[in-house]
C-alpha cells in the first residue's frame, strides 16, 4: 500500500555512519547521480559515476540499501513531502487515467494497486510498520547488485561483499565469479470473469485523456517479441496505424498510442488518446474500427517489416546507454531468470512472423 515506495524516500534520510546532507555530497562532490525509482515489482537504487568512483557508488548504495535508519521524525516529514506527490499524480489527467486502467484491468488483484500507495494508506502508515518492512525485504539475501560501464566485475563483487560484511551482515556462498542462485516466486495471479466495463471521472478541464484496452502476455511468454511488433505497428510511432488513421486523416487527437506493459505473471495492452470533450465518441468508433481491423484482417508486410525496425532499432540504441544495460541485467535476475544477448533478442525480433 506504497510502503516500498515510502522506503524509496527514507533511504536517502541517514544511515549509521552518513547523514541525509553527508550521502548527497559524497554523490555531488564527484559530480555522479544518485537517485532511485519503485515499479510494481522492484525498487531500484542506483548510482552513476564516473569509473575511478565505482567503489564509493557501491559503498554509498549499500550503506543506504542495508543501514538505513528509518526515523520516525524523517517518516513524518517525508509523509507530508509524498502525499504532495500523490496529489500532484492526481493533478496530472494521463497519470490519474492510467491508474484508473491499471485499477479496471487488473481489478482485485495487487496490480490494480498504485505503487505511491493512496492518501488513506499513506496517512494511516506508523512509521513502525515501514520499519518492519525495511528489516524484512532489505537483506543481503534479497538484494542484487548490477552495474555496466567501465568497471571490473571481480572488484565490484568485492566491493559489495565488502559493504555487506561493514554492516554487520554475515554473507555465505558468494564466488565473485557467479552470481548467487536464488529461488524465483512465480506467482499465477486469479482474475475475476472478464467482462467489457468502463470507468469515467468528470473534471473541469479542458480535453478528455482516454485509456482502452485488454488484460496482455507476461514477461515471460514466447509471443512476447510478437507483441512489441504488433505494438510498434498498431500504435508505437507516426507511421502506425492508430496515429494515421486518428490524427493524421481524421484529425481527432493530438497524442495518440498503443502501449504494452509485461509483469512477471501478467500483462495488458492498451491505447491512450487525448482529445476534446466533443470528440471522445467519434475517437473512441474510429480507435475500436482499427483495432478491430487488425483482428480481422492482420498487419500488411510493410507495417511489420516497419514494427520490427521500429522494435529493433529502439532496443540496439537505448542499449547504448549503461543504464538501460544496467537496469536489464537486473531484471534478468530479478523477474525473468534469463539474460538474452542483444543479438539474441534482434533474432527474435526478425523471427516474427504475420501469424
Amino acid at each position: 500500500a506504497g510502503a516500498s515506495h515510502f522506503l524509496e524516500h527514507l533511504l536517502f534520510k541517514g544511515t549509521r555512519t552518513r547523514s541525509a546532507l553527508e550521502i548527497s555530497a559524497a554523490i555531488d562532490e564527484v559530480g555522479g547521480e544518485l537517485n532511485a525509482f519503485t515499479s510494481k515489482e522492484y525498487t531500484c537504487f542506483y548510482a552513476r559515476v564516473i569509473d575511478t568512483d565505482v567503489p564509493l557508488a557501491i559503498d554509498v548504495l549499500m550503506d543506504m540499501a542495508l543501514t538505513a535508519l528509518i526515523d520516525p521524525a524523517d517518516v513524518a516529514s517525508e509523509r507530508d513531502v509524498i502525499l504532495e506527490e500523490i496529489a500532484m499524480h492526481d493533478d496530472d489527467p494521463a497519470d490519474a487515467v492510467q491508474q484508473l486502467f491499471a485499477a479496471q484491468v487488473f481489478e482485485d488483484t495487487p496490480l490494480a494497486a498504485p505503487v505511491i500507495g493512496t492518501t488513506a494508506s499513506i496517512e494511516a502508515m506508523p512509521a513502525e510498520r515501514i520499519a518492519e518492512h525495511f528489516h524484512h525485504w532489505y537483506q543481503p539475501h534479497t538484494l542484487v547488485v548490477t552495474a555496466a560501464g567501465g568497471l571490473n566485475h571481480d572488484a565490484v563483487a568485492a566491493a559489495v561483499e565488502q559493504a555487506v560484511v561493514a554492516a554487520g551482515n554475515e554473507i555465505s556462498g558468494v564466488d565473485s565469479d557467479v552470481m548467487v542462485p536464488r529461488a524465483r516466486r512465480r506467482s499465477t495471479l486469479v482474475f475475476p470473469t472478464q467482462i467489457a466495463r468502463e470507468r469515467r471521472v468528470v473534471r473541469d478541464i479542458e480535453q478528455v485523456n482516454i485509456m482502452l484496452g485488454y488484460r496482455g502476455i507476461d514477461r515471460m511468454d514466447p509471443l512476447r517479441p510478437a507483441a512489441a511488433v504488433f505494438n510498434a505497428a498498431v500504435g508505437g510511432g507516426m507511421s502506425s496505424r492508430l496515429f494515421q488513421e486518428v490524427r493524421e486523416v481524421r484529425g481527432l487527437a493530438y497524442s495518440v498510442q498503443s502501449f504494452s506493459t509485461t509483469y512477471s505473471d501478467a500483462g495488458s495492452f492498451g491505447v491512450y488518446a487525448g482529445t476534446m470533450p466533443e470528440r471522445v465518441d467519434t475517437t473512441l468508433e474510429v480507435i475500436d474500427e482499427v483495432l478491430a481491423g487488425v483482428r480481422d484482417d492482420g498487419l500488411t508486410e510493410a507495417e511489420i517489416a516497419r514494427g520490427k525496425g521500429q522494435t529493433k532499432g529502439g532496443l540496439v540504441l537505448a542499449m547504448e546507454e549503461s543504464s538501460t544495460r544496467m537496469i536489464t541485467l537486473g531484471e534478468a535476475e530479478l523477474v525473468t531468470g534469463e539474460y538474452l544477448p542483444v543479438t539474441e533478442r534482434l533474432a527474435r525480433i526478425d523471427a516474427v512472423t504475420p501469424d
